[in-house]
């Protein structure tokens, strides 16, 4: 298993973020969570195999349709996620 840490950048906070992020994450069948930071970005951990994490962090580039993304930053991280995808 592969876990990546990702930091999503622009309009993400209020739009359903988060809530979109575990959607797609439950339909790519990863565990980890999505949850708010205190500078207006999203922090995404997801932990599975590689097609899944490049689809997740493909979505997370556009994001869902009232969020307006303008970076992400991805890298590989060593954690244990607990199983299932969480917001926190």
């Amino acid at each position: 298993m592969v876990c990546r840490r990702c930091y999503v950048s622009g309009r993400v906070q209020g739009v359903f973020f988060r809530a979109s992020a575990q959607q797609q994450a439950a339909k790519l069948g990863l565990d980890g969570h999505a949850r708010n930071l205190s500078d207006g970005r999203v922090e995404v951990l997801a932990c599975g195999d590689s097609a899944q994490l490049d689809a997740l962090c493909g979505w997370l580039q556009t994001g869902p349709p009232q969020a307006q993304v303008s970076d992400v930053q991805c890298k590989a991280v060593f954690v244990a996620a607990a199983p299932g995808f969480r917001i926190d």
